[in-house]
């Protein structure tokens, strides 16, 4: 089994598209006006309309900006460098500066347009950069 792809629920696929886009520094690829996708070398995050629900069982299924229990989480090179860029652009959505992880983490967190919590982090133990190592 290999986890392949996040999706997201949202009202408002554009204003998550942008917001995305200018935290990642990455093209998002949109498929239809209800559904998009970042590609990162690890997984997928998808975006999609409440519309689609209809294909997975109809409007109960899942609700847009109602997530209080996942966190998206982004590994970058350097999470203090990151912080630097984005702070002004995120500052009504900062939840934590920059700070170092009881496993071994140097993670900034804060929540997209529609309240997901993402984490930007980089690992800073060697026991945390071991996790992230390729393996032969």
């Amino acid at each position: 089994m290999n986890l392949v792809s996040i999706r997201i629920i949202t009202a408002d696929v554009d204003a998550l598209i942008k917001f995305y886009e200018h935290i990642t520094k990455l093209t998002i690829k949109r498929f239809t006006p209800d559904f998009a996708e970042l590609q990162t070398k690890t997984t997928t995050l998808a975006i999609g309309s409440i519309n689609t629900l209809q294909f997975f069982g109809g409007e109960s299924v899942a609700q847009a900006a109602k997530n209080r229990t996942a966190i998206i989480e982004f590994m970058v090179e350097d999470v203090e460098k990151e912080y630097n860029r984005l702070a002004p652009f995120l500052e009504p959505y900062i939840v934590q500066k920059p700070t170092i992880m009881p496993w071994g983490n140097n993670s900034f967190l804060f929540r997209d347009p529609d309240g997901n919590l993402v984490n930007l982090f980089t690992p800073t133990t060697l026991e945390a950069i071991k996790k992230f190592e390729p393996t032969n």
